[in-house]
């Protein structure tokens, strides 16, 4: 790959071209690391979706980023990825005291007592699924995953569901974030499936307010139905949809890091000995590493909110930001060797919010980071803890490679396990 860089004195560097859209789509994870590389700069403009943009990386970048004086949300993230994945007037879009409060909102549930009945729910429904796994043939282990997560996410949240509805559910949440960066009917399948998604929760939330069915006070179903605006009115009972989903679809989408937990545990097959006797401290180690090293979220966007100078170089009211997440992830100037796959980093890893950020950075309260990644971890420490100590099984001949273009990525597999066995 060839890149035309042009720069003046005291400017970014600047891709030539009309539109390098196509660019980031074929390049996935690596199209904003590639041009830093080429460009030896952690911040360069290009054209994306036929806007002014720029791209930057790294942690002193990701502070910068992160500076609500310097940056909003609203009307960053594409019209595609609102439709699918986020949901319109979410969290996500939301900047000032207006984003405060509903962040306040959805770390009202993120206490210990919250996340302890997390990790007890998904202990139970592990158990369960492993007494399904037992009984077949092959175990096809990311849409398992996906439903086992369903299960426990609106378990959680205190959202009612039948068994029977679970195996339709799971796919209409995952298509939700399978499909932002898809073209086609796989994209209008995520559009589709958050339609049929928010519809339904809509009459629960009516059903919630009118008190004619009982649901737990802690639960996200109820504290968010019953959320104000600032004004004293209810919230909208379509954004408490788009919120609520903001729990359950992020849950479903640890199936991704599921599989890479697999994935890491089959091809670094001297960790798990460390694993098994090591305790806590090192199982936590590796969960991070896995979130590190594999792909997960590529970038977050951004509007410049009035025009600054940065390092000699201006940035302009309006222009359109993004944030290399994978790139930051596997910055040589904060990770030694950071192609290789090495809990060990974050043992006396010093970190800071703005260098590891597989959910995105900053802080939780006032700032973007994500609300649910004490969630995310909780998880996949049950997780780890049953495929590592709690079950056998083999990993059969398949494709285990995973696309960088892809987004999100999984094993070509689709990670299929067999011979499940219990062994507590």
């Amino acid at each position: 790959m060839e890149l035309v860089c042009v720069a003046e004195a005291n400017e970014m560097p600047r891709e030539q071209g009309l539109d390098h859209s196509f660019n980031f789509m074929t390049e996935g994870y690596m199209y904003i690391l590639n041009r830093r590389k080429s460009f030896n700069s952690d911040v360069f403009e290009t054209r994306l979706f036929g806007k002014r943009a720029i791209c930057l990386g790294g942690e002193e970048a990701t502070a910068l980023f992160y500076d609500n004086d310097k940056f909003i949300r609203k009307g960053a993230a594409p019209n595609r990825v609102v439709q699918t994945l986020f949901g319109k007037n979410g969290v996500q879009s939301l900047d000032g005291d207006e984003h405060r409060a509903r962040k306040n909102m959805f770390m009202s549930i993120m206490t210990p007592d919250e996340l302890k009945r997390l990790t007890d729910i998904t202990n139970r429904q592990w158990k369960l699924a492993l007494s399904r796994w037992e009984q077949m043939d092959k175990v096809g282990l990311d849409e398992e995953a996906q439903e086992l997560l369903c299960r426990v996410a609106c378990q959680w949240a205190g959202v009612p569901v039948q068994e029977e509805e679970v195996k339709d559910l799971a796919k209409d949440l995952t298509a939700m974030f399978e499909s932002p960066a898809a073209i086609g009917p796989s994209h209008w399948q995520g559009r589709n499936a958050r339609n049929r998604v928010e519809n339904w929760l809509i009459p629960l939330i009516n059903q919630v307010r009118n008190s004619e069915i009982a649901i737990p006070e802690n639960t996200a179903l109820y504290k968010f139905s019953w959320q104000r605006n600032a004004v004293g009115s209810l919230l909208d009972e379509q954004v408490v949809a788009v919120e609520v989903l903001n729990i359950l679809r992020p849950i479903v989408a640890i199936s991704v890091y599921i599989n890479f937990l697999t994935l890491a545990i089959h091809h670094f097959p001297e960790e798990v000995e460390k694993l098994k006797t090591q305790g806590e401290e090192y199982s936590t180690m590796f969960i991070q590493e896995v979130r590190r090293y594999y792909p997960f979220c590529p970038v977050v966007t951004a509007i410049v909110k009035e025009d600054f100078n940065w390092n000699g170089k201006k940035k302009k009211k309006g222009t359109l930001t993004m944030l290399d997440i994978y790139g930051t992830n596997h910055d040589p100037k904060t990770w030694d060797n950071p192609d290789l796959f090495n809990p060990s980093r974050f043992k006396n890893w010093q970190g800071t919010p703005f260098n590891f950020i597989p959910q995105g950075g900053g802080e939780y309260w006032l700032g973007h980071r994500c609300a649910g990644e004490w969630v995310t971890i909780e998880i996949m420490k049950v997780s780890l803890e049953f495929l590592v100590n709690k079950m056998k099984y083999d990993v059969p001949k398949q494709d285990l490679s995973h696309s960088m273009v892809s987004m999100p990525s999984i094993p070509n597999s689709k990670m299929i396990i067999n011979n499940v066995k219990r062994t507590v």
